[in-house]
């Protein structure tokens, strides 16, 4: 049912624009969210006194949202802490050092090895796992963190997440949402996918060769990466601490810890788990390796250091995330935390601004083969906004069944596609927030990753969105 559109969907429309816009501009948003936060709550309330809480309600709102995330993070740098300073790391990506040669081998490899663990237990939890290994060896053949994290991101939260091929819980939203069996879903998705992910990662990976001939972008005096955590120890602490434990100790920990998360890997095939609890297993694991690693390495001191490596991740978690919060509660006010947040004064029918923008958008255009897929793309890339990508691909799959019964073809392709550009620009390719596992693994600016992907994934979604055209 087509929801009227009031004074709280053209301030959200406005305040997106103007995000948007400071974005590129490379400007800070937070203030720009926190007055777009307090707009939307007194033309919803008409109090001031609401209007103030509901700013407070909303940053409430979005850590409790974030905080899986914030705290796995924050275990997954305590740990990559620990296998630094004792010197785990540099056994454990020896091997990797002998086959990555070049930042062209570096980008591709992790891109690919991403792709495949992703497809496996998703993204998250795959950005833990290989982050910390492979993100040094990349550095020291020249690839910049920020490269790596674009391949991590690229890769995972776009190729793989957006596919879903093995899990398939986003076909299956989309595919309920149009009325279609998952398997017709995931067979139109295939020729998409692969033009998208190939598209945009060949055009990321040429803007980033030419940003690093330019020397805009380098990894100058990073050649021997080491955790963000540990810049601050001078060489002749990094050099006492490389001696806590003997060769064979850091050998015999370089050979259990991928055990470990292979193990994980088993668990998560054979008890079915994706997505949070994927996540918490491999969060638990990294704890358990921390003790380990902790206990063994400081003898009498474990306990103590246990706790300071605890603490120092989280320090370092919430010093990431800190100015996400503002812009991610801004964002949840366009789905159900509108709702949660404010209080229930929607319109009536509304499933909320954004899910009401996309409809509103897909009722005022022509119904044919080309307008239909731009539509598609158009409307996923907007539900993509509040950053989940999957609270808005329903919408898609259920505007597919419209056009698709309108243009008398299609549905399968259609529900693809909206999929496609719901997930890209909402799973951790585009919205700041979104794309933290990667960037805080990295050890870079979540804002600037999301300008690097900008332009390839824009590419990439016009490629998709015409190679559609021509399926449907």
């Amino acid at each position: 049912m087509l929801v009227e559109l009031t004074a709280l969907h053209w301030i959200y429309v406005s305040f997106i624009l103007l995000i948007i816009g400071f974005m590129v501009m490379r400007r800070d948003t937070s203030l720009i969210c926190i007055i777009g936060i307090f707009l939307l709550a007194i033309t919803a309330t008409g109090s001031i006194s609401a209007s103030i809480s509901g700013v407070f309600n909303s940053f409430i709102y979005a850590i409790t949202e974030l905080l899986s995330t914030i705290l796995v993070i924050s275990i997954i740098v305590s740990m990559s802490k620990a296998l630094t300073i004792t010197g785990i790391n540099d056994i454990m990506i020896a091997p990797f050092a002998k086959l990555i040669r070049s930042p062209a081998l570096a980008y591709w490899t992790i891109g690919i090895v991403m792709m495949v663990i992703s497809w496996f237990f998703w993204p998250s939890p795959a950005v833990a796992l290989i982050g910390a290994v492979l993100l040094p060896v990349a550095m020291r053949v020249g690839l910049p963190a920020l490269g790596v994290a674009m391949a991590m991101n690229l890769f995972g939260h776009g190729i793989a997440l957006s596919s879903d091929f093995i899990i398939q819980a986003a076909p299956k939203l989309t595919a309920d949402a149009a009325g279609l069996e998952v398997l017709e879903v995931v067979k139109a998705s295939i020729p998409l996918v692969f033009v998208m992910g190939i598209v945009t990662t060949v055009a990321a990976y040429i803007l980033l060769r030419r940003d690093m001939r330019k020397g805009t972008l380098s990894v100058s005096g990073e050649s021997n990466y080491s955790n963000p955590l540990t810049k601050d120890l001078t060489k002749q602490e990094e050099q006492q601490l490389r001696t806590l434990l003997s060769p064979s100790a850091k050998r015999l920990f370089a050979i259990l810890i991928p055990i470990l998360f292979a193990l994980d890997v088993v668990a998560m095939s054979a008890l079915n788990l994706s997505g949070g609890d994927a996540t918490a297993l491999v969060g638990g694991t990294s704890i358990i390796i921390l003790l380990l690693i902790s206990l063994v390495a400081h003898k009498n001191e474990g306990l103590e250091k246990t706790t300071t490596y605890l603490i120092e991740g989280f320090q370092f978690g919430f010093k990431v995330f800190g100015p996400v919060i503002p812009i991610a509660a801004f964002f949840y006010l366009g789905d159900s935390g509108f709702v949660k947040i404010i209080g229930d004064f929607l319109p009536e029918h509304s499933q909320g601004i954004v899910n009401d923008l996309g409809v509103s958008l897909a009722s005022v255009v022509p119904l044919n083969a080309p307008t239909g897929a731009i539509t598609l793309t158009i409307v996923g890339a907007i539900t993509g906004l509040d950053g989940s990508g999957f609270s808005g691909i329903s919408l898609a799959g259920s505007l597919a069944a419209l056009f698709s019964t309108a243009i008398g073809a299609g549905a399968a392709t259609l529900t693809a596609l909206g999929q496609i550009a719901g997930i890209w620009v909402g799973g951790g390719t585009l919205v700041p927030w979104a794309l933290i596992p990667a960037a805080a693994i990295c050890g870079v600016d979540p804002f600037e990753l999301a300008r690097k992907n900008l332009l390839p994934v824009t590419i990439g979604l016009v490629v998709t969105t015409i190679v559609a055209m021509f399926l449907i």
